[in-house]
């Protein structure tokens, strides 16, 4: 077809793509485009294919570019985000200009809820948005874009695992079952019928009470209570039963990552007129919950200064496996880089119980083993 010969045993031969083409042309009466183009599918131009590439880019960001969250400081991190890292750019190779369109919807909705809103089913929210009540199950690609821009809003670390994404859902009033979503109480008298009612009974006989999110919406309460503290876990409220029963000022249990039933219940104290003192542990967790609890709720650091933690750090403590930013003292996230410990509330419970303590002559009882 060249007119050309190659020697005996080469491996490949080099042709100029002008010759190539003139020897077809010469042969089929067509050019090499047109007969590959003959005997196969289209050929692939680079230069349609990237313009192609570029408009679907454009079809998949759309929706987030156009949405009024982009008012907010912490979406357009998320969006800047997430065109950074590849997540953008897996969507467009998968064709999928539906996966974020849904994601800004859902962030659209969650965004616009106040604490007193009525509790969001999931499974409501994710028929709603995708007509697939199972859409936004854990780990599904949807819910994993979606907690991604939860936990920027919140501040709250990445849904890593069941309890965190729970927390970061709850956070935004959505909840997987109101029976299930929960906050421990003591000491918290309250005016309502029912609720109000057990919790005043319950505070008179210094009795724990388990206070679920279904209970709070459907038997709304009124709380007078000046202040409440709050502490992470259980056996500090459970101590402070043991100890003070009722003589123990109002104390609210978040058990770990706050709850939409948290969430309610702190709402319901501040409308009351009330303010929250919180305490938590002294690691990564901890502090991001304390940050949170002070951002959304005006809570004021209850003992979770630089001192409380350097008075009580022992080397025999956990490790730190973080930190995080600890805007009412920096010096406390300075001392907890500086000791590599954790402090966890039941190291401290003597102090925070001294503080709960309602009549003063009341002493604390001090833990077996202690000097």
């Amino acid at each position: 077809m060249l007119g050309s010969d190659h020697l005996p045993g080469a491996r490949s031969i080099s042709v100029p793509l002008d010759r190539l083409d003139a020897g077809v042309r010469r042969s089929t009466g067509q050019g090499l485009i047109e007969l590959l183009e003959t005997l196969g599918p289209p050929l692939r131009r680079p230069r349609d294919e990237e313009e192609d590439r570029r408009r679907l880019r454009e079809d998949v960001l759309a929706p987030a570019r156009d949405s009024p969250l982009t008012a907010d400081a912490w979406y357009r991190t998320w969006l800047e985000r997430i065109c950074g890292n590849g997540t953008v750019t897996r969507l467009v190779n998968l064709g999928d200009t539906d996966r974020l369109r849904r994601a800004v919807r859902i962030l659209e909705i969650v965004d616009s809820r106040t604490d007193t809103a009525p509790p969001l089913p999931l499974p409501s929210l994710a028929a709603t948005t995708t007509g697939d009540t199972k859409a936004l199950e854990h780990r599904a690609p949807l819910t994993t874009l979606v907690l991604g821009a939860l936990a920027e809003r919140t501040g709250l670390p990445r849904a890593d695992t069941a309890e965190a994404a729970r927390a970061l859902w709850e956070a935004h009033g959505v909840v997987g079952d109101d029976l299930a979503s929960r906050v421990l109480v003591l000491g918290l008298p309250a005016t309502g019928a029912g609720l109000g009612e057990w919790l005043t009974d319950a505070a008179a006989r210094g009795v724990p009470f388990q206070v679920t999110l279904h209970q709070l919406v459907t038997l709304p309460i009124t709380v007078t209570a000046p202040v409440v503290h709050v502490c992470e876990n259980p056996a500090v409220l459970r101590r402070a039963a043991a100890g003070l029963g009722a003589a123990c000022a109002p104390l609210l249990c978040t058990e770990g990552w706050p709850s939409a039933a948290f969430h309610r219940l702190a709402a319901t104290v501040r409308a009351g007129g009330g303010r929250l003192r919180y305490h938590g542990d002294f690691d990564a967790a901890g502090v991001a919950m304390a940050r949170y609890a002070i951002d959304r709720h005006g809570a004021s650091p209850w003992r979770m200064s630089a001192a409380d933690y350097t008075a009580r750090v022992d080397d025999a403590f956990p490790a730190l496996t973080g930190t995080g930013p600890t805007p009412w003292d920096p010096a406390l996230a300075e001392a907890m880089a500086r000791h590599g410990r954790a402090v966890h509330e039941e190291s401290v419970d003597e102090d925070l119980l001294r503080d709960l303590a309602l009549d003063p002559a009341a002493t604390p009882p001090r833990p077996e083993g202690a000097g």
